[in-house]
């Protein structure tokens, strides 16, 4: 909802609520599954060198090729995460990668965030940047053939992290990020990840990333 003048106003209209409910519901249908493919360059660098592949874009276009026709694909993953790099790829044969999910029935989704910076004020905290012409890419995504989204902000335990600052500005940069996605036709998945490194016990990850620090994030977006 969006306030204006002390009223409020739907920021979408009926028929985009209603292909973003179908697409929601395509994307967690029972029995399957969401298959993250969007690995950053310098990630499924580690995965092709373990097999002693060079980091190219025709090896990672050949390893994607084989995860998207692996046989009866869309009787296990509902949808797939692609890096911005395979939204552009094709198979040998000149199918686009996204024109072969959406003809098995498998919802590609794109990676929009440009990775964690620091935040300044805070002790080693961080936002997420890609908010700069994230409404123009979303549209261009959606006109290529995606369904939804995925951005990553991450929240750190330490003696005195997560910060309301951190949190406030990771809920902010969250919430506009889903807000932008929706307006363009795309369903938002909004991960903010609570980082497992540290000292901590259980307790206090629970304490921090679930229960109150957890909520205010959830609660913000």
């Amino acid at each position: 909802m969006t306030e204006v003048g002390g009223s409020y106003t739907d920021a979408l209209t009926c028929a985009q609520k209603k292909e973003l409910r179908e697409i929601a519901a395509k994307i967690v249908a029972d029995g399957k599954g969401i298959l993250a493919a969007d690995e950053s360059t310098g990630t499924i660098g580690k995965r092709l060198s373990a097999i002693s592949l060079e980091n190219n874009e025709q090896n990672r276009q050949k390893y994607r090729q084989l995860l998207f026709t692996t046989p009866n694909l869309n009787q296990h993953i509902s949808g797939v995460i692609l890096y911005e790099e395979t939204f552009h790829q094709s198979t040998d044969s000149g199918k686009k990668f996204v024109d072969l999910l959406n003809e098995q029935g498998i919802v590609p989704g794109i990676k929009l965030d440009l990775g964690v910076v620091p935040l300044a004020g805070t002790i080693g905290e961080g936002t997420t940047q890609g908010l700069d012409g994230l409404a123009a890419k979303a549209a261009a995504f959606k006109k290529g053939g995606c369904g939804f989204a995925k951005w990553r902000c991450v929240l750190t335990i330490a003696d005195h992290t997560p910060s309301h600052l951190g949190m406030l500005e990771n809920a902010n940069v969250l919430a506009r990020y889903a807000s932008i996605c929706q307006q363009n036709g795309l369903v938002p998945i909004v991960e903010p990840e609570v980082l497992c490194d540290g000292d901590h016990d259980l307790k206090r990850a629970q304490k921090n990333g679930s229960e109150e620090k957890g909520e205010g994030v959830w609660r913000g977006c």
